[in-house]
């Protein structure tokens, strides 16, 4: 079964395996102790440390390892912030990070600190200029992730982190989704990442603060890890993470190429089988083997579910497989069609024919989805005054979008429609079907129930 989601959670690299079962035996003892295991122990994880650190580029006493990637990105925030509090109490984020980095960024807010975001462009891509601009006096950290982990986008790091550093504000890169690919160039302060990302164990994650950075660990300490990861480590997690990052940074540069060719043939044939699609993410700036797609008039779920049963493992940033029935942050922060979206993020060795096959069968499963949810019944169209008016109050998106479809052609060119509707995901869906449709979209206004979007018909 092809499994095309390794931006959730890569397989299990070879390597990590050998080397996980092979250090079971050697680095179950504490490695503070001076007795022979004890040394047996501390020699794995050093050597584990001076391979991670030398994949990403730093000391190997600037490198923590954390029971996970995000924990060291609480981890990072929060002891950069405490170490700069004399300076201030602000933070900068972009509106696409990882909601780890969110997270800690409401906390932050919460405790009477402040947050600026910094938007996106329509392809998830930031101005290094408006990390600037959002600089201040009191700013104690800046975050940007290298990688977006929805649509693959990579991030202008090092154009942000000379920003930053002119302006003596220490960057910290969630680095999980890039840094199986490669290190993350620029003048960066603090680092994350997160095994499970290329191919380790998942419970092993990565923290690097440079030397300089100002840096106070947050919570109860001890003397392992720096004190900024307190417990036992799991020593035959952390070897395999760090062999399986240079097996997949030896194999990364063949590797990317031929992945980054399987899914520009999915970007470039995705909208010719299947109507009413948008492509979303950076075209050239982005992670070789992630590409994402909305299709117009689907449910997510209802089309993950679809290609599970033909075979394939894919994820969505639609609202309608999320448990809070709101679109992915991230799809919302771009401004692009969210309904019906399918993210595919291409392990390692992935087959050509798997990705010719998933091609085959996706056009289908898309119009399976569409015929399921059918078309509006008469009681649901209306007209007040010169408006056609859709009420879809209760009906969760696509309904909305469907149903404005189906009447747009009902009324004169330069004449409205006014759709009704309850559901958060028709704030973003609407106005990207305009678009899409190259029809106006002319805002939102009150109504008794709801929110009321209006829609000019220009085509």
């Amino acid at each position: 079964m092809p499994y095309f989601d390794a931006a959730s959670s890569a397989p299990l690299h070879p390597v990590a395996r050998q080397a996980l079962q092979a250090s079971l035996d050697e680095g179950w003892a504490d490695p503070a102790r001076l007795y022979r295991e004890g040394r047996r122990a501390r020699v794995l994880l050093d050597a584990a440390r001076e391979a991670a650190a030398d994949a990403v580029g730093c000391r190997p006493d600037e490198l923590t390892f954390t029971s996970s990637g995000t924990r060291a990105v609480h981890t990072g925030i929060a002891g950069a912030l405490a170490g700069r509090r004399r300076i201030g109490r602000h933070l900068i984020v972009s509106t696409v990070e990882h909601s780890s980095v969110l997270h800690s960024a409401e906390l932050l807010e919460a405790a009477g600190g402040s947050v600026t975001q910094v938007a996106v462009d329509r392809t998830g891509l930031v101005d290094p200029a408006a990390y600037g601009d959002a600089l201040r006096a009191d700013t104690a950290l800046a975050c940007l992730q290298s990688a977006n982990h929805e649509v693959g986008t990579e991030q202008p790091v090092g154009a942000v982190a000379e920003v930053c550093r002119e302006a003596g504000v220490p960057l910290l890169v969630d680095a999980a989704q890039s840094l199986g690919w490669g290190p993350v160039d620029g003048g960066w302060s603090l680092l994350t990442a997160s095994a499970h990302k290329w191919g380790g164990p998942s419970g092993v994650g990565l923290l690097v603060v440079r030397k300089g950075a100002r840096f106070a660990a947050q919570g109860p300490v001890d003397e392992r890890e720096s004190g900024r990861a307190p417990g036992f480590e799991n020593i035959p997690a952390i070897v395999a993470a760090a062999a399986s990052l240079r097996a997949v940074r030896a194999e990364a540069a063949e590797e990317a190429s031929r992945l980054r060719e399987l899914t520009d043939r999915v970007r470039a044939r995705v909208p010719r089988l299947v109507s009413d699609v948008e492509v979303v993410g950076h075209p050239v700036r982005r992670l070789p083997g992630v590409v994402t797609f909305s299709c117009l008039y689907v449910d997510g779920e209802a089309l993950l579910h679809e290609l599970d049963r033909e075979g394939f493992s894919v994820s969505s940033g639609s609202s309608c497989t999320s448990s809070t029935l709101t679109p992915s942050h991230v799809l919302r922060a771009m401004g692009v069609l969210s309904e019906g979206n399918v993210r595919v993020s291409l392990p390692s060795g992935t087959a050509e024919e798997d990705v010719e096959r998933f091609l085959a069968v996706l056009p289908g499963a898309v119009t399976a989805v569409r015929e399921k949810l059918g078309a509006p019944v008469a009681s649901d169209v209306a007209r007040e005054e010169d408006v056609l008016v859709v009420d879809s109050l209760g009906k969760r998106c696509p309904v909305p979008v469907i149903e404005l479809a189906k009447v747009i052609g009902d009324v004169p060119v330069g004449g409205l429609v006014r759709v009704l509707s309850d559901d958060e995901a028709a704030r973003l869906d609407i106005p990207a079907w305009c678009e899409m449709r190259d029809q106006e979209y002319v805002g939102e206004e009150p109504a008794d129930r709801g929110t009321a979007y209006v829609i000019r018909r220009v085509s």
